[in-house]
């Protein structure tokens, strides 16, 4: 039994070699050993001023930001409490006083 890398898609422990690719069978992903070791790098996200930040920091909006499918403006100085860190384009997931729930980029934040 050779110790071939489970999945980093599905987990399953059926993969099998092709040359220089580890591929799945189950869900078909392709990947190099290479690639496997940069995967487990977590992504660092940083505010406008280059701080990074973490799950729970506060914040303050640097900038007016638009609030889609509303009129209202979230002004900047505004005060953002516990936020937390997710995947994609908007990177900030939190709840804003007089607005409810929201996401944010980044890079319109400071970290207090």
């Amino acid at each position: 039994m050779s110790n071939l890398p489970n999945c980093p898609k599905c987990g399953s422990e059926y993969t099998y070699e092709d040359g220089i690719l580890f591929i799945c069978p189950e869900c078909a992903h392709e990947w190099t050993a290479e690639s496997e070791s940069e995967s487990t790098d977590t992504k660092v996200i940083k505010d406008a001023n280059g701080n990074v930040l973490n799950d729970g920091d506060t914040v303050t909006v640097i900038k007016d930001l638009k609030v889609k499918g509303s009129s209202s403006v979230l002004k900047m100085g505004t005060k953002v409490k516990n936020i937390r860190l997710v995947e994609g384009d908007h990177d900030i997931d939190c709840k804003i006083d007089g607005f409810g729930p929201m996401k944010l980029k980044s890079e319109f934040v400071k970290k207090i």
